[in-house]
């Protein structure tokens, strides 16, 4: 495959932010195109209310509440969203 036939890598499309203490994240689509069927998915120890997926245009945020004991080493949060075009996608973050 030459150079001008490579396609860049598709960038993740949300920028993740932490609120001090209290265990809230603000998960913010700085993206150019409208994400669909957004969920968030807890593994581990950590606690999180459950939600509807979302969709979130191009600025905008959820915010989730995750508590729970050592969250860095016992807790994962998997992000899954389709782009317009249908595709899926998932995101792992770690504490």
């Amino acid at each position: 495959m030459d150079m001008t036939s490579r396609q860049l890598a598709y960038e993740v499309p949300f920028r993740l932010d932490r609120n001090g203490a209290i265990r809230r994240y603000h998960l913010t689509n700085i993206s150019n195109e409208p994400l669909e069927g957004i969920s968030l998915t807890l593994h581990g120890a950590g606690v999180m209310s459950a939600s509807n997926p979302a969709r979130l245009f191009p600025g905008e945020s959820l915010e989730v509440a995750v508590v729970g004991r050592d969250l860095a080493r016992n807790t994962i949060l998997v992000v899954r969203w389709f782009r317009p075009n249908g595709t899926e996608y998932l995101w792992r973050i770690s504490f």
